[in-house]
Formats: structure tokens, sequence, C-alpha cells
């Protein structure tokens, strides 16, 4: 079950319902895996994202949410690209930053 006020989201892939948090770890995760060297060009990386840059922001984002899964977990999930961009850009949303991600 999703905690709104706390900024969660919820996704819900294969049938399966997730937790989507963005976390400070979350968010130093995400830079890091995008290589951003700041959160101005974190901002620039996102406009122009990789299938595995995706499945790297969901992971930082299912962990923040307290979800445990690995990172090849999370590249074998049955994946619906509309459903989780607006997922993860609802996640952003709800903990206040503004994303540029294409669907979100």
């Amino acid at each position: 079950m999703v905690n709104a006020v706390r900024g969660e989201v919820a996704l819900e892939l294969g049938g399966q319902s997730y937790c989507l948090c963005l976390t400070m770890g979350a968010l130093a995760e995400i830079e890091t895996a995008l290589g951003a060297k700041n959160l101005s060009d974190l901002d620039t990386r996102l406009k122009d994202l990789r299938a595995e840059n995706l499945v790297h922001i969901l992971h930082a984002l299912l962990k923040g949410g307290g979800e445990k899964l690995s990172l090849e977990d999370c590249r074998a999930l049955p994946l619906n690209i509309a459903l989780a961009t607006e997922a993860i850009g609802k996640a952003f949303k709800a903990s206040g930053v503004s994303t540029p991600i294409e669907g979100a």
C-alpha cells in the first residue's frame, strides 16, 4: 500500500503492485547511474533516456519505495513503458521535482 503523503506512487506491472518513491538516496543513485555532474545536468540527461537509464531510474525509485528488487529483477519486469514513465514522473512530482521524462 502506498503512502501519498510520503510521496509514494503505485506501479502495477505483470499483475504485481509496486511502490515507487523518490528519496535522497534514490535521487543520488539516479544521478550516478546517468553520469550527471549535478542536478542541472541530471535534468538534461533525463531528456534523452535510453532503456538502460529507465531500468536504473525504476530500480532506484523501487528501492526508495521499500521494494527489495535487484537491478536484474528490474530488467526482468514485464515493462509497460507508458505506465512506467507515467509512474516515474508522478514519483518525481510527488517529491516536488519536475522531470522532462517523455510521457511523465
